[in-house]
């Protein structure tokens, strides 16, 4: 069975003409990092759940992009983050919403999957499950970056003004995941975020809904999402890809563009990642970009921020 990776570091990019080749190398080099991550679990032999947890990791701990460390901040100046992970072998789920303190959400909502019955936890419960597990915690501090605090409050300033909405869409979303493909054939997909700046405290996104944000399956794929997470949840995107492939028999790549192509005129700002049992990862999007990288049959890294081509390197 031939093992896979792809990674995305959410479709809120800078646009193309405020990213100077600096700042695009330092993200082409954040995805690298993940990739190379999760690679090495695959590699030797470890699972695609270990993959995918130590890829979304090291997105987590990367300041550039918005999850964990470099999470935006909610309408409250508070910082409020999502995680998900799911096994496609056995459909075990576990996810966070609404927390702060865990260094690394991913690892606190797969403490939720293996450590107690439940799927979907909020808050101070979850957060009691992720001491309990020994995860490491930080203050907000730790979390808080300055280009976050001083996105929140130029559109907590726009809104007092009345002046329309012209954020890129680096401010109006963001968020992590990876899939993977062991060399058992088993898949696995986890997706983490901060959210969208200056959101009402309380709201939850798409990441953490099974079915919307997350999704995987040994028999269909891997998904994990980033967009407008409300149209996300609305027409379960990550499920509906999954019944394209079990109900249609379409492929991957045709049920992917078509989702998210179905997304837009909805509202549904974004894109996502996807990999089968079979295969390389596809990685449609309709904004105007999504940082992603992957590596599959041919054994390159490939990364990618808004439409151009794929940067290739070896491993």
């Amino acid at each position: 069975m031939s093992i896979s990776i792809a990674i995305h570091g959410g479709a809120g990019t800078m646009r193309a003409a405020d990213m100077t080749p600096e700042m695009a190398e330092a993200r082409h080099e954040g995805l690298r990092r993940a990739l190379r991550a999760g690679w090495d679990v695959l590699s030797e032999g470890g699972s695609a759940l270990d993959a995918v947890a130590a890829a979304v990791v090291m997105l987590e701990d990367d300041p550039l992009f918005n999850a964990g460390r470099g999470a935006v901040l909610t309408d409250a100046g508070t910082l409020e983050m999502d995680a998900a992970i799911m096994n496609g072998a056995d459909r075990a789920a576990g996810a966070v919403a609404g927390i702060c303190g865990p260094v690394n959400p991913v690892l606190a909502a797969r403490a939720v999957m293996e450590t107690t019955p439940h799927v979907l936890m909020i808050g101070d419960g979850a957060l009691a499950v992720a001491r309990a597990a020994g995860l490491e915690f930080e203050t907000e501090a730790y979390f808080e970056t300055p280009n976050r605090r001083a996105a929140l409050e130029m559109e907590l300033a726009r809104r007092a003004s009345g002046a329309p909405d012209t954020r890129s869409d680096a401010d109006r979303h963001g968020t992590v995941g990876a899939v993977a493909r062991d060399a058992h054939g088993h898949l696995a997909a986890a997706t983490s975020t901060g959210g969208i700046t200056a959101k009402r405290a309380g709201r939850v996104g798409d990441t953490p809904v099974f079915g919307a944000g997350t999704f995987a399956d040994d028999e269909t794929c891997a998904v994990s999402c980033t967009g407008t997470g409300e149209v996300f949840i609305r027409y379960t995107a990550a499920a509906d890809i999954a019944a394209r492939l079990r109900y249609k028999g379409e492929s991957l790549a045709k049920a992917a563009a078509d989702v998210i192509a179905e997304l837009a005129p909805r509202g549904g700002d974004g894109g996502l990642i996807a990999l089968g049992a079979a295969g390389d990862p596809v990685m449609p999007f309709n904004s105007s970009g999504m940082y992603r990288g992957m590596i599959g049959g041919d054994r390159m890294l490939r990364t990618a921020i808004h439409r151009e081509e794929f940067r290739a390197v070896p491993l």
